[in-house]
């Protein structure tokens, strides 16, 4: 049975298999930036906080295109597409400022959509085990496993930013 949490975001299972719990973790943290971001409009996407360029759009445009890249580049072997292809690594920071919110958002979730077919395919087919077509510069391939693994870091580490962004914005707070 599913569980979510008073903000609605879908509890991980406490005694699911490995795939169940990896995926369940990672769907947490991805509302937990649904959440984080919800309702914010165009100024307090731009919003900063002290020293740091960082803001809730840039936020949500970076996870997309991590979220494209792990999934598409690191598991799949495909090339970026649009808009990845022709951007560099500070393009999702920067350009955020002039997109509406729910621009972000949806290339937000679009990406997570991607990403989710993804990984219910992979694990169908090779489960966690399953060797990723990216070659790291040891020579060594990451495993599904390990994929995920790193987009839950990447989510872990950005939500301590997104409780920050948006205090700014409105003083939202929460865990």
């Amino acid at each position: 049975m599913a569980y979510a949490d008073e903000q609605g975001r879908p509890k991980p299972p406490i005694a699911g298999d490995e795939a169940a719990t990896v995926t369940g973790y990672l769907d947490y943290l991805r509302a937990t930036i649904e959440w984080k971001t919800a309702g914010v409009n165009a100024e307090g996407m731009r919003r900063t906080v002290g020293a740091s360029t960082m803001t809730l759009g840039g936020l949500l445009k970076h996870l997309a295109a991590v979220e494209d890249s792990h999934f598409n580049e690191w598991l799949l072997g495909c090339p970026p597409g649009p808009p990845w292809d022709t951007v560099d690594d500070d393009w999702p920071w920067t350009s955020a400022a002039t997109d509406p919110p729910e621009d972000l958002r949806a290339m937000w979730r679009d990406a997570c959509d991607r990403s989710r077919a993804i990984v219910s395919l992979a694990l169908r087919d090779g489960g966690l085990e399953q060797l990723g077509k990216i070659v790291s510069s040891r020579g060594e391939s990451p495993r599904l496993r390990y994929i995920i693994m790193a987009m839950i870091e990447e989510y872990a580490r950005h939500i301590g930013h997104a409780d920050l962004l948006r205090e700014a914005v409105d003083g939202l707070t929460g865990e």
